[in-house]
């Protein structure tokens, strides 16, 4: 897995590539809760380049909400496939972090 940051606007925006699975979660989540100790005002995660996620990489994005909740940090997803979107919905993920279909709809937000 690769992560690519830019900052847009307010926004810290994190690109990730390739599978989001127990292999690859743990420096996901190192990375996340990383960035969250800078205290951006939000952060993005577009998720466009995942093929795959596992329960590994949604506890990842999970502990990130939690731990942007508690700084006063937005955190927001964006760009999933339809199977990884799927994913989101069956595991209940849209009732814990806003979902947008693009990068530029989730910085509007």
């Amino acid at each position: 897995m690769d992560i690519a940051e830019e900052r847009i606007a307010d926004a810290l925006v994190l690109r990730a590539t390739g599978r989001l699975d127990g292999n690859s979660a743990p420096g996901f989540e190192r990375t996340l809760l990383d960035r969250l100790d800078g205290h951006p005002a939000r952060v993005v995660l577009d998720l466009s380049g995942i093929e795959y996620v596992s329960s590994a990489g949604l506890r990842a994005i999970l502990l990130a909400v939690k731990r942007g909740k508690s700084i006063g940090c937005g955190v927001a997803v964006c760009g999933l496939r339809a199977h990884i979107r799927e994913v989101f919905e069956l595991s209940g993920f849209h009732h814990v972090v806003a979902l947008h279909a693009t990068l530029e709809e989730a910085l509007r937000s």
